[in-house]
């Protein structure tokens, strides 16, 4: 039978590292979840395991998409499951999986099955919603599905035109089209966390990493290829790169705000992570971390 470990955690916690080192150890494979690294040629901004690295075990879900185009969770689910399917072997025992990442909302729709409406971004629907405003939005919201309504904050911008999306392209409620088919296979939810000091120290070590390595180029190299308006390049890391190319802003400055907003970003993802009481949390500033995980993982398999 398939057996899933999920390593996840908030960004900059070693998830990579920790994953790499127990596939090796397993013969296993790696499924990323993480919501950017599907994007070809975004490698360096998005922390994207190196080549050598995806040498040394195979990984999937990685480099999937152009960036011109836009990876849906309902895509990059039907793309994890079929993978899950095709990668699971009849051996006795069989190599477990591993799902690794922080993209929270990629991990349980793969966890939970979660039942997601296949409708795309429907960007000029979008901009005519967005032009009327997120309090009209929401009790268009509220007359339509008011079951979703209840769900959904006030001053969620993002949920509430899902919400209305959906329902205006299927004609059906958003509320009817949700729910969860969990998988029969085992699995392990295994989450890396430390204080906040360590990890603020973690984001500027790798911020500080990234730019040696050549993140500037990259940024510049993709601003002149798509054009500046790509809305990735609007993301983590890049965002504030495109602000020193203009020369808005210093290197040093950038610096600084990568560190912010990454620090800002992992905070939302401790929260999210933190309401699911299925994942077994470890300290990922352990010395013995490795071996701790490694001891769970044997008694999960078993």
């Amino acid at each position: 039978m398939t057996k899933l470990i999920v390593i996840c955690g908030a960004t900059a916690t070693g998830k990579s590292g920790l994953a790499l080192a127990l596939a090796m150890r397993l013969g296993s494979v790696i499924l990323s979840a993480d919501s950017r690294q599907v994007y070809r040629e975004f490698n360096l901004g998005t922390a994207k395991p190196t080549a050598a690295e995806q040498k040394l075990v195979p990984h999937y879900l990685i480099d999937v998409c152009n960036p011109m185009d836009t990876m849906t969770m309902a895509e990059y689910q039907e793309q994890a499951q079929a993978l899950i399917a095709s990668l699971s072997t009849v051996e006795v025992p069989s190599p477990p999986l591993l799902l690794v990442g922080g993209t929270g909302l990629y991990i349980r729709s793969v966890t939970q099955g979660m039942k997601i409406p296949r409708v795309a971004p429907q960007e000029k629907l979008r901009s005519q919603l967005e032009s009327l405003g997120q309090t009209q939005l929401y009790a268009m919201l509220k007359q339509v599905d008011l079951i979703a309504a209840k769900k959904i904050h006030p001053h969620d911008t993002v949920r509430t035109l899902r919400a209305l999306e959906v329902y205006y392209v299927t004609g059906c409620p958003i509320s009817e089209q949700q729910g969860e088919n969990p998988p029969n296979y085992p699995i392990l939810q295994i989450g890396l966390d430390c204080d906040s000091a360590d990890l603020t120290h973690r984001i500027a070590q790798r911020t500080q990493k990234m730019i040696a390595d050549g993140l500037i180029a990259e940024v510049e190299s993709l601003c002149q290829k798509y054009g500046s308006d790509l809305s990735l390049l609007n993301t983590l890391g890049y965002q504030e790169i495109k602000q020193y190319l203009t020369g808005d802003i210093s290197l040093h400055e950038a610096k600084e705000l990568i560190v912010l907003h990454t620090r800002q970003f992992a905070k939302r993802q401790r929260t999210w992570f933190k309401a699911y009481p299925q994942i077994e949390w470890f300290d990922a500033q352990h010395p013995d971390l490795l071996d701790q995980v490694w001891q769970r993982v044997q008694e999960f398999l078993r």
